[in-house]
């Protein structure tokens, strides 16, 4: 493995591109909103997809002004039924500024995503400086530390084990680290986080062997377990678990309530 270069990739054929765009436009069409912001959110996001694995699409959106002005909160997500391969859904502009108001590590993630559909260029820009500013390494590690602690007891202490469930408490492990030394938002793709973080190259060829088996396999597919992957993990949640990550500063309430009314009025 040369300069330990992580397998990274992050296939969208032109053809599915084009569905995931006239799906986003027939709901923009049928829910009488403006998509702000569209990306994939899942595997094919965090560059370690499977042949089958689904597209996970997730989307911001702004509603008519008449919306916010009703007395009654109306319903802020919208969510279409799954189909065949595609998984689309999306949150309404105020409900993902209350959740970025507290920090969020999944709406953070979507920012971050390599694989953008749709954008609003200048708006998402300023939504990932808000984002950005209001990044609270507290909620974000504790977030990572309970999503790798959860995954781990439920499906990484078995003889055989899915291949992808080991990256599902690494990645969490890994954007810790990242938090734990003080980069700030952790990246969204698997492989910068592994190439910044891990300098022992024996886990990184291990991982890279991983990585290489999962993405020609598919999401369902098991192998007996990786022992030193699975010893890696053990220790790297006991050091997370030891760190109290300190405070950063939170979101400025203010800032966020005037990005909600310029966007809305625009």
């Amino acid at each position: 493995m040369k300069d330990e270069t992580v397998l990274s990739a992050h296939p969208v054929s032109e053809e599915m591109r084009a569905t995931v765009l006239e799906n986003l436009a027939a709901l923009e069409r049928q829910h009488q909103v403006n998509v702000l912001f569209a990306c994939e959110s899942g595997s094919r996001g965090w560059g370690f997809a499977s042949p089958d694995s689904d597209y996970d699409v997730r989307f911001v959106y702004v509603n008519r002004l008449p919306w916010y002005l009703a007395v009654e909160p109306a319903r802020d997500v919208i969510e279409q039924p799954i189909s065949g391969e595609l998984d689309i859904n999306g949150w309404d502009l105020r409900k993902a500024l209350l959740l970025l108001r507290e920090s969020n590590p999944t709406l953070l993630e979507w920012l971050r995503s390599p694989i953008v559909y749709r954008q609003e260029t200048i708006w998402t820009e300023r939504l990932r400086l808000l984002a950005e500013k209001g990044f609270s390494p507290v909620r974000g590690y504790h977030h990572y530390v309970s999503m790798a602690r959860k995954n781990l007891r439920e499906h990484l202490y078995g003889e055989v084990v899915r291949y992808k469930k080991y990256l599902y408490v690494l990645r969490p492990l890994l954007a810790a680290r990242w938090i734990r030394e003080g980069r700030g938002v952790p990246p969204m793709r698997f492989a910068e986080l592994a190439t910044q973080t891990l300098k022992d190259r024996v886990v990184l060829d291990e991982i890279n062997a991983l990585l290489a088996v999962k993405m020609r396999a598919g999401e369902s597919a098991t192998s007996p377990r990786w022992v030193g992957i699975h010893d890696f993990i053990e220790a790297e949640l006991a050091d997370a678990m030891a760190h109290s990550p300190e405070k950063g500063p939170k979101a400025h309430v203010r800032q966020l309530d005037q990005y909600l009314h310029d966007a809305v009025l625009h």
